[in-house]
């Protein structure tokens, strides 16, 4: 199979940094608009197989009965969607459920999203991140089997995670079994952060792991089985369709991008650092075409020089922090990711901005930020902005995630599919 990776063409580069420099217009030009189809290019060959690839696999357990689909548009066998695959292949869709940003994706973040059909097949879709976020007996009536296939990449506060919970624990309740069809996780190599503490349980932190959990989402499922972490310990009919020529050693470039801005490789790899700022005043781009990309505020105007407007982009982010304000900070877009790649996370950035900031007391004030991100919900603790504001190093920092992380990497092994 190959692998196409996001580029951002330098045209439109141009055209939406000349807007953005402006700060003049709440309206984005149709470009920016255009945007959202994201570009890719060939790369070399790879012998990797998803489990969705393996339809010989999985098809025939599926024939002759009513299936419910998980799925959005990272769900896809070359470049067509599952459920169109699978009805060609004869496989019966009764519903298909739709997480954050909707079934086809066209959902800006955090945007509540309805009930609706498919345009294209017809098909009931059942939304879980509207009125409810888990799928009601009703929701389930006549429906045989469940399938799982959404791209993750690997951060708790991601929150495919925890629409794969509530599904797992719909069906356990309901007798219906769960098929996931695995795919890779592109921050594998990053196992890091602090323990989330029960205190901070939310939809952004179901589970009590650090920042990023290193695993599949086949691999996750298990864990949220085998730990009894489902509503009164109930069990899932589980059912992984594992890859094929996989480690999580593999290198990894989504075809898709996973949710709207996460919309390059090198957003994702940064995302599990730079996510942490959504409990800040601090933006990460959103309203741009480089969002988790860049960092900055408009009180930061004396102390940097790199600058950025946020605007708001339908599908994309409707209302961004700072929007139409000019903001000043750090330029990620060329940042080597590889030093990433040891399995850290960067806490550099939090604790220079944070120190660059002049109103400290402001600095974690999350209602200065229409996402409502409370800093330490993504963190899963408070001890964090508790280190930050009491200038503790890195290194100390780290060293007060033991021995949670070590213990966590050890229960972690119990459930890994792959070397």
């Amino acid at each position: 199979m190959q692998m196409r990776p996001f580029l951002l063409t330098f045209t439109l580069g141009f055209l939406v940094a000349s807007a953005c420099s402006s700060g003049k217009r709440s309206t984005p030009p149709a470009a920016i608009q255009k945007s959202q189809q994201v570009k890719t290019t060939e790369t070399t060959a790879t012998t990797l197989a998803t489990g969705a690839d393996q339809t010989r696999l999985y098809v025939p357990q599926l024939k002759g009965k009513r299936v419910g689909i998980v799925a959005n548009p990272t769900s896809v066998i070359g470049r067509k969607h599952l459920v169109d695959s699978l009805r060609t292949l004869g496989v019966t869709i009764a519903k298909a459920f739709g997480p954050e940003h909707g079934f086809r994706g066209q959902a800006s973040d955090g945007a509540k999203v309805q009930n609706d059909v498919d345009v294209k097949t017809g098909i009931p879709i059942i939304s879980l991140y509207g009125s409810h976020t888990k799928p009601t007996p009703d929701d389930l009536k006549g429906i045989d089997i469940m399938i799982f296939d959404i791209q993750d990449v690997g951060a708790r506060f991601y929150t495919y995670i925890s629409t794969l919970h509530l599904i797992m624990e719909a069906c356990g309740e309901n007798n219906i079994p769960l098929m996931i069809l695995d795919r890779p996780n592109p921050n594998a190599f990053s196992i890091d952060g602090p323990i989330r503490e029960e205190k901070y349980k939310s939809f952004i932190g179901m589970h009590p792991i650090p920042i990023t959990h290193g695993m599949t989402i086949g691999e996750y499922a298990q864990m949220i089985n085998g730990e009894g972490w489902l509503n009164k310990r109930v069990k899932c009919r589980l059912n992984v369709i594992t890859m094929q020529n996989y480690t999580h050693a593999t290198p990894y470039t989504l075809p898709v991008k996973p949710s709207p801005n996460l919309n390059t490789q090198q957003s994702i790899l940064l995302y599990p650092s730079l996510c942490l700022f959504e409990g800040t005043v601090i933006s990460v781009g959103r309203g741009t075409l480089f969002p988790f990309q860049v960092l900055g505020t408009p009180k930061l105007s004396t102390k940097y020089k790199f600058n950025f407007t946020p605007l708001s982009i339908p599908g994309m982010s409707d209302a961004p922090l700072h929007q139409d304000e000019k903001c000043f900070g750090i330029d990620l877009r060329n940042y080597n990711t590889n030093s990433l790649k040891t399995g850290k996370l960067n806490l550099q950035w939090l604790i220079e901005l944070y120190k660059a900031y002049p109103e400290k007391e402001k600095f974690f004030d999350h209602t200065l930020n229409k996402r409502m991100n409370n800093f330490d919900r993504l963190a899963g603790t408070e001890t964090l902005k508790k280190q930050i504001i009491a200038s503790k190093t890195e290194d100390e920092i780290r060293k007060s995630w033991e021995p949670g992380l070590s213990q966590f990497k050890t229960m972690r092994k119990k459930y890994l599919l792959y070397q």
